[in-house]
């Protein structure tokens, strides 16, 4: 739609919204933020909310999560991340069709919740060929995988934060490594 996410002196930045507050979201949110939007981000659970009030110190806006609140949230925003999950269960349908035909044209909506079923009742499953489709006038990405975009980074990543599970289980075997690793 032509906004830049930060802005420029005297123009006004884009508004982000993110849903979900877990690991992805909160990143989503810290990019965002970094680049220089104005960022919002909802969750249901308060107490995470008040850990990235004390880390942001207000530059992020947190809210306390319901229909109400997003159905506010999304009708001002420039860019919503979908980033609910539920473990163990399709991701809830937080975004209906008729709440996206009342966004502002050229909304864009990433739904990172895709490969859980997805978070925007309008999400399905798209490719990195084929990232994009319309939906009313906003466009959303919906890629399953998305890391598969960035496998060098992606593969690192992962490694980065499961080498100490595989190390003790090759050491310690299945049991103890249940025991010793949280």
């Amino acid at each position: 739609k032509g906004v830049l996410l930060g802005g420029v002196p005297g123009v006004r930045p884009a508004k982000v919204v993110v849903l979900g507050a877990g690991v992805a979201g909160t990143n989503a949110a810290a990019m965002a933020l970094g680049l220089g939007a104005d960022v919002s981000i909802l969750d249901i659970n308060i107490n995470r909310l008040r850990e990235l009030d004390a880390i942001y110190q207000g530059r992020l806006k947190t809210i306390a999560s319901n229909a109400l609140e997003i159905e506010k949230s999304l009708l001002d925003a420039d860019l919503v991340i979908g980033s609910v999950l539920i473990p163990g269960a399709k991701a809830p349908k937080l975004v209906t069709n008729a709440l996206v035909a009342r966004m502002k044209p050229g909304s864009v909506l990433v739904d990172i919740a895709v490969d859980q079923g997805g978070c925007f009742e309008d999400s399905h499953p798209t490719t990195h060929e084929n990232p994009t489709f319309m939906v009313h006038n906003s466009l959303f990405y919906c890629v399953a995988n998305m890391p598969g975009a960035v496998p060098n980074t992606s593969t690192y990543a992962l490694t980065n934060v499961t080498l100490r599970y595989a190390t003790a289980l090759a050491n310690l075997g299945a049991k103890a490594a249940l025991e010793s690793i949280p």
